[in-house]
């Protein structure tokens, strides 16, 4: 767990003494001691009017100390103080500094660093050592690397290099900028360093994913002549439990016992959170039950620890046992859900946390429900937390601008999505790189990338996700010169390393256009290893167009990379049912079974009414489940008048009878949510399926003449992309 609040112990951001204030030759008259006294805004105004008698305010000594009071005390006002300083004449250094400090700390921190370019123009003394950690701590909270490097040459020029509270405050600044090879050339080129810079650096490495290094670094302040304090752990212990280091995990536990380590809540809570993430739940509720304060962090982690293990009772019992209720367990309950495979447990959640009302929704919760109803194309409830965003005012920040769009883009509601990527003005990197994905499955690749130029003429860098999106658009869309462009681009324009993801859409972006041998010799030439993804490409494209002799070989190094791979097996099946090979898809389906291997069942939901129903193939378990089935046969009736035959290649298995085959394609998942969408929805409204597998082209065949002769539009989307059924025609170009 990430150590909260860590950098608030540092010495560097409250020094004993804030600047130097040499000119105090009214320092003991009467008004200027009562300020050390004041207790509140309206007893300061009255010192300040008394000061404005006397002529005291005119004296730099006696202003600095009203400034300080106004902007740092516990009843500050920083608006005031503001006021104050620019009223002084000639302003010295002290006062500059005090409100330098208090902007870094404000909400507003970028006042901070304004202040600072004013006092390099028109102080009349250089900034010192008391001025730039607080400038540097400024730009951290802005995450403004460019500007903090341009202050780190400053504080060189400046012969502040050997100050131990200015390089603790470039540490933190780099830190907090993701920048940790800048930060560790500091720490490395310290000439002393206190408990505060080891704990930046442990913190810093821990909190950006590099366990190794923090622990090493750990490893190394215990041979040092520096004391560890409970800070230090907490970065260490979260190290561990990023490792799943559960046997230094628990050393480091009986060394904060044995070294007398102050146990602060925040450490207890890293142990806590150690134990859980290490998979040891035991060693976790034993400490939790002895803890003698708990916060709603201390309950959380409990909690999302017990649901990470899939134990969703005990997690339940513990949310009921939370004695002050807050959103944060209900976040942790929903998204735990969501992870582990069950969405429709995760709405049920959110919907018995809005009848509850025991706590509000914030920002994360809807980015979690958001994403759970893109998972099953939830598109009603979808569509209710974006009004409930609108009437609750909740600040619409990037991460909620792409839930949204991938929400809309996952049910099918491209339109939506795109209204509301072009309702803002702020977009980040994510918020593009959802929008080009969103149009990349729907197919519509040029679009996409006429997007991504949009993107760069707006000067937003690209990342390694924009990239996977945009050459799934390429592929999508059967754009092979464009994708072959932009992969080329990655390394020679961008300076980005492709990794496995983006291979892999290259192979699929061959194998679609049928362009196999360039695909195999494309992999041949790989300067990584290909992975599972990479030979899972190659042997989907060779069910498309049937090439045997290549997809028994892509299977073959498949199945070595993932032996249990049971969608390999299906494909391979499926390739050799299209050509024919009975006895082969025998001899596949023996080897499956003797593995313990099931090919996962076809299941296609649909939402009617804010419900989210289920169906798999063959299913008779749904309480309208005789109507639906009457209205399959009137859809076969319908379909054998306008001269449909069906394509038996698409069973998986020999089935002789011919009456037997037709059944058995008819009982496609989602030809049973369509003939249920039928039944349910209005005719004005489009008939969203989500399907777990790829379509079947029988199907895919089916829904096609259904939207014409039933006069509905039908949107399915498969585990590839979406197909927009429409007047007979499907928005693929029967390209997927």
């Amino acid at each position: 767990m990430a150590a909260s609040n860590t950098y608030i112990q540092c010495n560097y951001l409250n020094p004993k003494f804030p600047t130097v204030n040499n000119d105090r030759y009214y320092a003991n008259h009467p008004i200027i001691t009562m300020i050390d006294h004041c207790s509140s805004t309206e007893h300061l105004r009255q010192i300040h009017a008394q000061m404005l008698r006397t002529g005291l305010f005119f004296d730099p000594y006696s202003t600095s100390k009203l400034i300080q009071a106004s902007a740092l005390s516990q009843f500050s006002s920083i608006q005031y103080a503001r006021k104050v300083f620019d009223q002084v004449p000639n302003p010295n250094l002290f006062s500059w500094n005090a409100l330098i400090r208090a902007y870094s700390s404000s909400p507003v921190p970028i006042h901070s660093f304004l202040m600072f370019i004013r006092l390099t123009h028109e102080g009349s003394e250089n900034p010192n050592k008391f001025t730039y950690p607080f400038v540097i701590k400024a730009l951290a909270e802005l995450s403004d690397l460019q500007v903090g490097k341009g202050l780190h040459g400053m504080v060189v020029k400046s012969g502040f290099i050997s100050d131990l509270f200015v390089l603790n405050s470039l540490i933190h600044f780099y830190v907090e900028c993701g920048c940790l090879e800048m930060a560790y050339q500091v720490f490395l080129s310290m000439p002393k360093r206190d408990v505060v810079s080891w704990n930046s650096m442990i913190n810093g490495f821990a909190q950006r994913d590099c366990a190794d290094e923090a622990l090493d670094l750990f490893q190394a302040v215990v041979g040092e002549d520096v004391k560890p304090n409970d800070v230090t752990m907490v970065g260490v212990l979260s190290a561990c439990g990023k490792k799943l280091d559960l046997e230094f995990g628990r050393w480091v536990h009986s060394y904060i016992m044995k070294n007398g380590i102050r146990m602060s809540l925040t450490l207890s809570n890293a142990v806590v959170d150690m134990y859980t993430k290490c998979g040891s739940i035991e060693e976790a509720m034993r400490f939790f039950d002895k803890m003698e304060g708990k916060d709603i962090i201390s309950w959380t982690t409990m909690l999302a620890g017990y649901a990470r293990l899939g134990d969703f009772d005990a997690a339940r019992s513990l949310l009921a046992a939370i004695p002050c209720q807050d959103i944060a367990p209900w976040n942790a309950l929903i998204s735990a859900y969501e992870q582990n495979g069950n969405p429709k447990e995760a709405l049920a959640i959110f919907n018995e946390l809005q009848l509850s009302k025991k706590a509000k929704p914030d920002e994360v919760t809807l980015v979690i429900t958001l994403s759970t109803c893109a998972q099953l194309g939830a598109m009603d409830l979808g569509g209710w937390i974006h009004v409930y965003i609108k009437k609750e005012g909740v600040r619409l920040n990037c991460h909620l601008i792409t839930a949204l769009i991938d929400m809309y883009s996952k049910c099918g509601a491209l339109e939506k999505a795109l209204e509301v990527f072009h309702s803002v003005d702020k977009r980040d990197v994510y918020v593009w790189s959802a929008m080009i994905a969103g149009l990349a499955m729907h197919g519509f690749g040029r679009d996409a990338i006429e997007l991504f130029l949009k993107m760069q003429e707006a000067n937003v860098e690209p990342n390694s996700v924009t990239f996977t999106n945009l050459l799934s658009a390429c592929s999508h869309s059967g754009l092979v010169e464009e994708g072959r462009d932009f992969f080329r681009q990655m390394e020679l324009v961008y300076n980005m390393v492709p990794v496995v993801k983006h291979y892999a859409c290259m192979v699929d972006t061959f194998g679609r256009a049928g362009l196999l041998e360039e695909a195999m010799e494309f992999i041949k030439n790989m300067p990584i290893t290909p992975s599972a993804s990479v030979w899972g490409a190659l042997l989907g494209a060779c069910r498309l167009h049937g090439n045997v002799d290549l997809a028994e070989h892509a299977c073959a190094r498949l199945l070595e990379l993932e032996p249990q791979n049971h969608g390999a097996y299906v494909s391979l099946s499926n390739i050799y049912a299209k050509s024919g090979k009975w006895d082969k898809v025998s001899e596949l389906r023996k080897v499956m079974r003797e593995n313990g291997l099931k090919k996962e069942p076809g299941c296609s939901s649909i939402e009617v009414d804010g419900i989210v129903h289920e169906f798999l193939v063959g299913d008779n378990s749904h309480p309208l489940s005789n109507k639906i089935y009457s209205k399959l046969e009137e859809i076969a009736a319908r379909l054998k008048s306008v001269g449909y035959v069906p394509n038996k290649t698409q069973l998986l298995q020999l089935v002789e009878e011919e009456e037997i085959q037709e059944h058995a394609l008819y009982l496609h998942s989602e030809r049973l949510a369509i003939a249920f969408g039928l039944l349910t929805i209005s005719q004005s409204q489009p008939i969203r399926v989500v399907k777990n597998l790829r379509v079947c082209g029988d199907c895919h065949s089916v829904a096609k003449l259904i939207s014409k002769l039933y006069s509905r539009e039908i949107i399915i989307r498969d585990r590839y992309r979406f197909h927009h059924f429409k007047g007979g025609y499907c928005s693929c170009k029967d390209y997927w």
